[in-house]
């Protein structure tokens, strides 16, 4: 089956599901910068960044292993490659460095405008076409985003910068994401980011 069709429509029990498994991961995601600042005021930040991802594809090789899955066949591989720039090495690394100059708590709320971000990278790479509602909340909420981190941010050479390194993790988020999305419909959602962190593990390697 191509990547590129158009998935069939969830049922309501599964649209469900899926805002329950977002919204615990929302609230794992909101301890990701507190935790990385603690982290980075006794340890280098591309230890930080690098360490944990080879340790969370060691705990992923590990899943896969029992579960027996298959390797993923090559054609894709090319798509997790990118979904390993984005949320495996990217965001981390770019989101831990920020984390030596700002607040976690500003960080927190510049890395709010990741949603939208990840609806507009959805648009072109999953093919995805989110409501018209979703789009004037997304745009009115990253608007009140980019005017906190415009006032807290003025006057400091330090922020200026760890906005710069904010938005780059955002990117980078957004568009790992959108890639996989797309392979998720097809290999499962704790698949795609078990093999995207085991097939970037020897490059961390190599990085740490």
């Amino acid at each position: 089956m191509p990547l590129h069709d158009q998935p069939p429509q969830p049922a309501a029990s599964a649209i469900a599901r899926g805002m329950g498994y977002g919204l615990v991961g929302v609230l794992i995601f909101g301890m990701t910068l507190p935790a990385t600042k603690l982290a980075v005021a006794g340890l280098d930040p591309l230890f930080v960044a690098l360490g944990r991802a080879i340790l969370a594809a060691g705990l992923a090789a590990i899943a896969l292993a029992v579960t027996r899955a298959r390797l993923p066949h090559r054609a894709t591989w090319g798509r997790f490659a990118r979904v390993g720039l984005g949320v495996v090495l990217g965001f981390p690394l770019l989101a831990t460095i920020a984390m030596r100059y700002a607040p976690a708590s500003h960080g927190g709320v510049v890395i709010g405008v990741l949603p939208l971000a990840t609806a507009m990278a959805s648009v072109f790479v999953a093919g995805e076409r989110p409501s018209a509602a979703f789009w004037a909340w997304g745009l009115a909420g990253s608007a009140a985003v980019l005017a906190y981190a415009l006032i807290t941010g003025a006057g400091s050479t330090s922020l200026h910068w760890a906005d710069l390194l904010l938005a780059g993790a955002v990117v980078s988020a957004a568009w790992g994401y959108a890639e996989g999305a797309v392979l998720s419909r097809h290999i499962g959602g704790w698949e795609v980011i078990s093999w995207a962190l085991v097939l970037s593990a020897p490059v961390l390697v190599v990085l740490l």
